[in-house]
């Protein structure tokens, strides 16, 4: 783990452990096909042409429309997924916190309320939610994978609790043809377009900021950050808020294209999304990932579902297996690599293997591969 030196300024060293890493002499065509993006570019183009195989509808402007459409929400809940997952941290309460913005929506427009107070309403309730879990997390030190497990149950009962087992379907033309419409006329669903907006300006704060650079810098290692300077309970509850306001638009967004509200909608959503995060290359751990992998992922992951529910003997059963597989791979798959690349480095440099309980510095010597100090 490299060592990080104290900064006055309270940001992170000024490093990009997201970047792609070549050895001395390795060539630009060599790094590029060596990258986990390249390997889902190409998953992307066998999935395309096995998608056409199956039917030639595949490919057309509706399919591509509705296909995109319906992975709108998991893109959304992706975003903020991808930085706190950055952070070592996760949320599984994000598909619970959709239910609950469509409930609450469709309480309030049974009410009588006005949509223009009810959006910001159910924005105030999916900051309140993330603001509990990132004050379980960093407030009383808990760990994120059980309390959002607990959460996710809490805010699901919530949002029974407050619409009950009915849907509402009454919403105003105008926010519901905004909902399933396209954009200026193109085939591109307005949900799309408001997710390419919010994930150039997720890329923007996770690669060109010091935001970002802290983000990574808490995954790597969050002793070392605190440490540096870095406010890290700050940082991380201010996701986790972050998580709460996004996955409560996705519930509004879901809401209005398909003119329902109700308490058991996004069901399941939360492992689609971790899927998409954790395959586009976001380490499980923490410290390394990117946006531009995730929505690699997340075209993957849409093209699989599209292929398979075009083909009607094919189960739909079998989305989730084939995205089950593609986590299990996508965790598995980096940590095999990863220990080939070591031991091919070992061999080719001559360096001799770490020995349980001895520094690397004290068997490569200073300025050796086991040197690793930034």
């Amino acid at each position: 783990m490299s060592t990080m030196t104290s900064t006055p300024s309270g940001t992170a060293p000024d490093r990009t452990p997201d970047a792609p890493k070549t050895t001395a002499g390795e060539s630009p065509v060599k790094a590029f096909l060596g990258r986990w993006e390249t390997l889902i570019l190409a998953l992307i183009v066998v999935v395309f042409l096995v998608g056409q195989a199956i039917s030639t509808e595949f490919l057309t402007g509706d399919s591509l429309t509705s296909g995109t459409a319906d992975f709108a929400e998991y893109a959304l809940l992706a975003l903020p997924l991808t930085l706190i997952i950055a952070t070592g941290e996760i949320d599984l309460s994000v598909a619970s916190i959709l239910a609950l913005s469509s409930a609450v929506m469709g309480s309030l427009w049974n009410a009588g309320l006005p949509m223009e107070a009810i959006i910001p309403i159910c924005f105030v309730v999916g900051a309140v939610c993330g603001a509990f879990n990132g004050w379980l997390v960093t407030g009383l030190g808990l760990p994120s994978l059980a309390v959002t497990i607990g959460t996710l149950a809490l805010f699901r009962g919530l949002a029974f609790v407050v619409l009950g087992d009915e849907s509402v379907t009454s919403f105003p033309a105008a926010y519901t043809d905004w909902g399933f419409g396209n954009f200026a006329g193109t085939p591109v669903p307005n949900p799309i377009v408001l997710f390419l907006v919010l994930a150039v300006l997720f890329a923007l704060v996770l690669h060109r900021t010091p935001l970002g650079r802290s983000i990574f810098a808490i995954g790597a290692n969050k002793e070392a950050a605190r440490f540096s300077g870095l406010r890290v309970d700050r940082i991380q509850f201010r996701l986790f808020v972050l998580s709460g306001v996004i996955a409560a638009l996705a519930g509004i967004i879901l809401t209005l294209r398909n003119s329902t509200a109700a308490g058991n909608v996004g069901e399941g959503f939360e492992l689609t999304a971790i899927a998409a995060v954790v395959l586009g290359g976001v380490s499980i751990f923490g410290g390394t990932g990117t946006i531009g992998g995730v929505l690699l992922a997340l075209i993957l992951l849409a093209g699989i579902q599209k292929a398979l529910n075009l083909d009607p003997d094919i189960s739909t059963y079998w989305v989730q297996i084939v995205t089950g597989i593609l986590l299990v791979g996508s965790v598995l798959g980096p940590n095999i690599a990863a220990r080939v690349r070591e031991a091919r480095r070992i061999n080719t440099r001559g360096a001799r293997p770490t020995r349980p309980g001895r520094p690397a510095e004290a068997q490569t010597g200073p300025g050796g591969e086991g040197n690793t100090n930034a």
